[in-house]
């Protein structure tokens, strides 16, 4: 199997888990959370590139350009932090895979208009279906989703820029935490200075799930930036799937999010276009063997 598909599904499979991570500090609030993923996730890229003898290739490679495209890859990736953590600790984990549905949609489209990549006809039958999906669930919700479309579109064109950068998965996401690195310093301090901060506040608990954060977000970003390099956008979009189900079978039979009868058609609908897909892929690739 290609590598890049067997990142990508081990990066969706490790968001989908994502929910059950944050609820355990659901307590602390989602702007310290964000805090302290971008300073561990930081310290933590900086020891691999250090341990690996990579510093001065990473430093030769920053220049006006990257600063500027992972700048903006970095405010989007902060925002989409933000909008998830907050969404998942505030009873809103179903709206947040919606988000997660949407997006594919959009990289898909992002795909065909900026690296004109094509899909083969029968393709389409399922692009359809998820966008009807889409679109019904949207409706269903009877007031614009917009946890859900903050999260499409800032993950969308994250990705986007991913799929142009020239620094990699390590550096790129080294460079774009060390950008977010001190506002989330400063916000961090702010925070203790006020008696609010949680880090050696709460208990010994706490402290290792907010380090931790560093770990589970650093991994499965490296492994997306890889796939994003290495297979179609497009693929990638369809691919996405697999993490909003997991996030969704979490928030409904886990947490006990309300999930109506409207909301399971939406959502059928969504999955028979993922299942149309795979096999139309896969007897894509039989025929060519």
């Amino acid at each position: 199997m290609n590598a890049g598909i067997l990142y990508a599904l081990a990066t969706y499979i490790l968001w989908g888990l994502f929910p059950i991570y944050w609820k355990q500090v659901a307590y602390v609030p989602a702007a310290q959370l964000i805090g302290h993923r971008i300073f561990w996730s930081f310290v933590l890229l900086i020891v691999i590139i250090l341990a690996t003898r990579q510093w001065g290739k990473f430093r030769a490679k920053l220049d006006a350009k990257s600063l500027k495209s992972h700048g903006l890859a970095a405010l989007l990736l902060s925002v989409n932090w933000l909008t998830y953590v907050w969404a998942v600790n505030n009873g809103f984990i179903v709206e947040s895979s919606l988000g997660y549905f949407i997006n594919p949609l959009l990289s898909v489209l992002l795909g065909m208009i900026f690296f004109k990549e094509k899909l083969r006809p029968i393709q389409w039958i399922p692009l359809g279906l998820a966008t009807i999906g889409v679109l019904y669930l949207s409706f269903a919700y009877g007031r614009l989703p917009w946890i859900a479309l903050t999260l499409a579109f800032s993950f969308a064109f994250y990705g986007l820029l991913k799929k142009k950068s020239t620094l990699g998965s390590l550096y790129g996401l080294t460079l774009e935490t060390g950008i977010m690195l001190i506002p989330a310093l400063a916000y961090l301090a702010y925070a203790a200075s006020t008696g609010e901060g949680a880090f050696l506040q709460i208990d010994q608990r706490t402290d290792y799930f907010l380090m931790g954060a560093g770990v589970v977000t650093t991994i499965p970003l490296i492994l997306f930036a890889k796939a994003a390099q290495r297979i179609p956008l497009t693929m990638i979009g369809l691919m996405q799937y697999i993490a909003p189900t997991g996030q969704f079978l979490i928030g409904v039979l886990l947490y006990k999010e309300g999930f109506s009868t409207t909301q399971a058609i939406g959502f059928g609908i969504v999955w028979t276009a993922l299942i149309f897909f795979w096999i139309e892929g896969w007897w894509s690739r039989k025929r060519r063997v």
